[in-house]
Formats: C-alpha cells, sequence, structure tokens
C-alpha cells in the first residue's frame, strides 16, 4: 500500500467513524511549501475511549502494527501512538488533540483541502508554520523543521495572517525563530 493509499484509508476510517482529526507535520508542510520525502504521517484526532475499537478494528494485526496499550497510555497522557504498515514500512503518528489553547486554535482553524483524489482536513499555514518552529525549538534547533517553515512561508507569504502568527510566535516563545524566518527568506 502507497503513503497515499494509507493516508486516504486512514481519513476513510476517522471519517467513518466520526473521529474528528488534522493532517499536521511534514506530509503538510510538503503540500504548502516545497515537497519532501517523509515516511510518517502526522495527524492529531480528538480520540474518544469509546473510539478505540473503532481504530482496532480498522487496523487489523496481520497487516499493521498497533497497541491498545500504547493507545490507551497516548489517550491518559495526550500524547501519541502509531501505527504502521507492515508491507511498505509507513507510520501513522495519532497525536490526542489536548486542551492546551493552541492546539485547541490550530484544531479549529483546519481546512477541508482536496488531495488527490479525496478531502482532508489539514492545518492551516499559519499553523503549519507555529507548529513546526515549536518543533524546531523542541529539539535543540532543527535544520530540517525550519527549512520546512521557510518554504511553506515562501509559498504562502501573501495569504498569511501576520497578526495571528506574531501573537502565537510571542505565546509559544518562539520569535526568536520567527524572526530568523523573517531574515532567511527569499523576497
Amino acid at each position: 500500500m502507497s503513503q497515499q493509499e494509507l493516508l486516504k484509508k486512514v481519513v476513510l476510517t476517522l471519517d467513518q467513524n466520526d473521529i474528528d482529526y488534522m493532517l499536521t507535520g511534514s506530509l503538510v508542510s510538503s503540500m504548502q511549501g516545497e515537497p519532501r520525502l517523509t515516511h510518517d504521517i502526522d495527524i492529531i484526532i480528538n480520540l474518544k475511549k469509546t473510539d478505540i475499537n473503532k481504530i482496532l478494528f480498522s487496523f487489523p494485526l496481520e497487516k499493521y502494527y498497533i497497541s491498545e496499550k500504547a493507545i490507551l497510555e497516548s489517550l491518559d497522557k495526550k500524547t501519541s501512538f502509531n501505527v504502521i504498515d507492515f508491507e511498505v514500512g509507513d507510520k501513522i503518528d495519532f497525536w490526542i488533540l489536548t486542551e492546551s489553547t493552541f492546539d485547541i486554535s490550530r484544531f479549529s482553524r483546519r481546512r477541508k483541502t482536496k488531495f488527490l483524489n479525496f478531502f482532508i482536513y489539514v492545518s492551516t499555514p499559519e499553523d503549519t508554520i507555529l507548529e513546526k518552529l515549536l518543533w524546531s525549538k523542541i529539539s535543540g534547533g532543527s535544520e530540517k523543521h525550519f527549512k520546512d517553515v521557510l518554504r511553506v512561508y515562501e509559498v504562502q507569504k501573501e495569504k498569511l495572517d501576520f497578526d495571528y502568527l506574531k501573537r502565537w510566535t510571542e505565546k509559544l516563545e518562539i520569535s526568536n525563530l520567527w524572526n530568523r524566518l523573517l531574515d532567511s527568506a527569499e523576497y
């Protein structure tokens, strides 16, 4: 199963089971900026305990690595669990929606976008930029995340909500990375 087919399966599973989600991470930064190869799919989900069996049923153990224990732990700690496709090795990181004001804000701003031949909810370019800057900070200055952000910014800059970006770079304490981005961008 290709990564696109796996993504479509995930989206259909979430849609059919009324589980709210938002694609984020490198796939979205590739859609909004410069495409690059990635072997994982990052999705924020608003998962409830009553949804666990729906997820487990959708990814049978003979085809996928999935752990009910990991799902329960991720729900409890508001972290992530993953599903791995045995055939091609692609990984889905399911991030549990937290109560943080940033997560709530970006999840409420998600957009439905056509991707290949289906529709999917994705983070806005502003939230992709903020998330990637935050991950760059958390990971000690990841250049990969910073380059992703730079390309999203350069492609999307005419459409960006700069007030929103400025407000959140201050709240997330990533103004230094935001300023570096502005200095690095090609105009």
